[in-house]
Order: structure tokens, then sequence, then C-alpha cells
């Protein structure tokens, strides 16, 4: 399973009551972070689930508003006791960011690993078992939106592993993806392995114009948490001219690629009342949620 915690959902600044747009993730207990705007260290504290298991943090571009949190947070990390290596990925000039940001935090007790992404086509990684894949968007700088995958190999063939006189102290090593050596006989995994099951799949989009690829980017995803900068009809020349998405917009690709639940998050600070416009949204795409900060979900795998 995979806990989904929205910690802000603001866009340009953070205000009394909304925080800059972020996303936190958790699998068996280790942590993944999206972006890092001014202030995200206090919901992110709210969130209760510590900073020393973050292994990772992800941006999707390098505005203020989604990094300029990062020295701050990097300094508490270290005070947690954090001592294992925090990996930072995002579009091209991830190195050029950080060098700047950590002169004011330059002696972290733990290494940076510093992954820079394509802005051209899509990247993929894995970290603590979890698949990361981003593709390129359409802003005003280099910019990228994420899925965020955990996959899910088939069942242990409890017959079939007897059937080949498969010791039962070497099951466990088979499903956990490894090959064995027994009676000269090698054995993989997929011998004793059913059809890969369905996994989960969660997209985050901000800071973009809606664009074809990431119909297909975001197929089938059981969570897509997106950007809705403007609601009004009236914004769409400056959705257009800044290069931000629009409620019905977020709903369309939403409805497109067929996702299961869709999360509206980095409202324009003049969007004080998101709510009041989200049937609109819904008589596009029905199941769509409008995103609060501290917003939680665990999603389960469905068998």
């Amino acid at each position: 399973m995979l806990d989904v915690f929205l910690l802000g959902t603001g866009g340009m600044m953070p205000l009394p009551n909304r925080w800059l747009a972020s996303l936190l993730l958790r699998h068996n207990g280790r942590l993944i972070l999206i972006d890092c705007g001014e202030g995200t260290q206090i919901p992110l504290k709210m969130a209760g689930w510590g900073f020393k298991t973050l292994d990772a943090i992800l941006f999707t571009h390098y505005h203020a508003d989604h990094i300029a949190g990062l020295p701050g947070l990097l300094l508490t990390i270290g005070n947690s006791g954090r001592e294992e290596p925090l990996t930072l990925m995002g579009p091209p000039g991830l190195l050029k960011i950080v060098d700047g940001i950590t002169i004011i935090s330059p002696e972290l007790p733990y290494e940076l690993r510093l992954i820079e992404l394509s802005n051209i086509d899509c990247s993929e990684t894995c970290i603590c078992n979890i698949d990361i894949k981003s593709t390129p968007v359409d802003h005003t700088l280099p910019c990228l939106s994420y899925c965020i995958e955990l996959k899910r190999q088939g069942k242990f063939d409890v017959a079939f592993a007897k059937k080949l006189n498969i010791p039962i102290n070497y099951w466990n090593i088979l499903q956990k993806g490894m090959t064995i050596k027994f009676e000269d006989k090698t054995i993989s995994p997929e011998m004793v392995l059913g059809e890969r099951r369905k996994g989960l799949k969660i997209c985050y989009c901000t800071d973009t114009r809606p664009t074809e690829d990431l119909v297909e980017f975001i197929k089938d995803s059981d969570l897509f948490i997106c950007e809705g900068m403007y609601a009004n009809e009236n914004n769409w020349v400056k959705a257009v001219q800044k290069k931000h998405m629009m409620f019905a917009e977020a709903g369309l690709l939403a409805k497109r690629g067929k996702v299961k639940e869709l999360w509206l998050t980095h409202y324009s600070p003049s969007l004080t009342k998101p709510e009041e416009h989200i049937e609109a949204v819904r008589a596009i795409f029905a199941n769509t949620i409008v995103g609060k900060d501290l917003l939680t979900k665990t999603i389960k795998y469905t068998d």
C-alpha cells in the first residue's frame, strides 16, 4: 500500500490557511517528497511521519514556490540524525540550484545525491523499490510531471514449486525475485510466479498547460493530483500566457487518462474558495476532489 499526504495546495505564495503545493508519499516506512516551497517543513512536521526516513525529494521545476524551502529542510533532516545519502531529483539545472542553496546549509551529516532528469524525454529510476517516472511538460521554464508506481509481481505458485521439489526454505528467495540453484538446476522467479498483478500508480502534475503526452503518462492512475491554478473561465487567457491549467482542463485530462480519482491543487492566491467551482469539474470528471492542505489517503492493492 501507499500513503499519500497532500501537504499544501497553494501556488505562488503561502497564505495563512494554505501552504505551498507539496506532496508526501510513504511506502514501508520510507518517504518521498515532491516539491519543497517556502514553509513546507511546517505541514511536513504536522504530518507526523518524521524527517529521518525521507529518501528522495523530487522537484517539478525551480520557481521559488517549489524549491525555496529546501535549505531549511536539509538542515532539519540533518538534525534528525540521518546519515544515509539523500537523493534530489529534478530537471536540468539542479546542480547549479543546489550548489547555490546549500551555501546557507553547507555542513550536512549526509551525502546529497543529485540526479538531473531529461527535459526532452521521459526518464525512469527506482528508489526504495518505488519506480519513479518523469515526463517534460509545458511551462515557462523546464518542468516535469512525476509518476510513482509500485509494481507487483505475480502470486507464488505453491503447487508448481512442490512439483519441482523446491525446498520451502528457497521459496522466500524466489518470491523476492532472486534466482536459485538447486540440484544442479537453475530456478528463476518467473518459473514459480504467476502473471504480474496490478500495482499502484499515482501521478503528480503542476505548472503546465495540458499536453497530449500527459494523457498517456497518467493513464489508469489510481490517483491523479493536478494543478487547478484558475477556475473561472475569465482567467483562461492568463492561464495560457503563464502556462498554467484551468479546473476544467484538469478534469478533461483525468477523463481522457481514465484515472480513478482526481485531486485538484496549486491554486492561485486569488482563488480563495475553490470548492465553489467544483461541480463544473465534476460534470467533466465525476470523481474530482477539492484538494485541501493535509488531505491524506491510503491507497491499497485491489486484490
